[in-house]
């Protein structure tokens, strides 16, 4: 089997279970989406739903957030990985988008990624979930079944190589439903320390099947 011919196998597999696929992550704004991303960083989406709806019942909207002490919005943060640092970013982040933006989230990559806390896979999410744009968000779980399927090379190294293999290879179309699906095979089924190869229905092409 060749690259393209995987491709369109494993396309056409999570088409057909997954028609219909999103963030796991719960928002109720653009706003929320960004920060519920910014803190799930090296947390698990569960304990971000735990605490962001007391987060977003106190701090509602970026005015509201630009407004508290770095320490208010610890306070109900503090159960999350680097409360601290995270803390800070969306103190800063609400900020500038109450300075810069008149309150609103930016479609802009750049205007993304200038924000604290917001790196590339942060910014792919948004545009991708907010904005339904064609952009493939790369976390551990992406980066791992990328890897263990084939779908992209060994020298693929970095998250943003893994990015581009996939938006090179996957239609546009595809694009924003398959980081969902490949997030998802990644955090239920291709799991880090033992994958579930015997209730895996690509395991009789997957090249790293245990």
């Amino acid at each position: 089997m060749n690259k393209k011919e995987r491709y369109a196998y494993i396309l056409e597999y999570f088409r057909q279970e997954m028609p219909e696929v999103q963030t796991e992550l719960e928002f109720g704004s653009i706003f929320q989406l960004l920060v519920a991303v910014i803190l799930s960083a090296q947390c698990t989406d569960k304990r971000i739903n735990q605490v962001t709806p007391y987060l977003f019942r106190r701090f509602p909207d970026a005015k509201t957030m630009a407004e508290a002490d770095v320490e208010d919005i610890l306070e109900y943060i503090r159960s999350v990985s680097y409360p601290n640092a995270k803390a800070d970013h969306l103190s800063k982040m609400s900020r500038i988008l109450v300075e810069q933006h008149q309150g609103e989230v930016p479609a802009d990559m750049n205007q993304l990624l200038d924000l604290p806390g917001v790196g590339r896979k942060t910014a792919n999410v948004i545009q991708s979930v907010a904005f339904g744009k064609s952009t493939m968000a790369v976390d551990t779980h992406v980066f791992r079944v990328s890897h263990r399927l084939g779908l992209v090379s060994q020298t693929a190294d970095t998250p943003y190589k893994v990015e581009l293999e996939l938006v090179k290879h996957i239609p546009s179309e595809d694009i924003p439903r398959a980081h969902h699906w490949l997030l998802l095979h990644g955090r239920y089924v291709c799991t880090s320390r033992r994958p579930h190869c015997e209730r895996c229905a690509l395991s009789g092409i997957c090249p790293s099947k245990i």
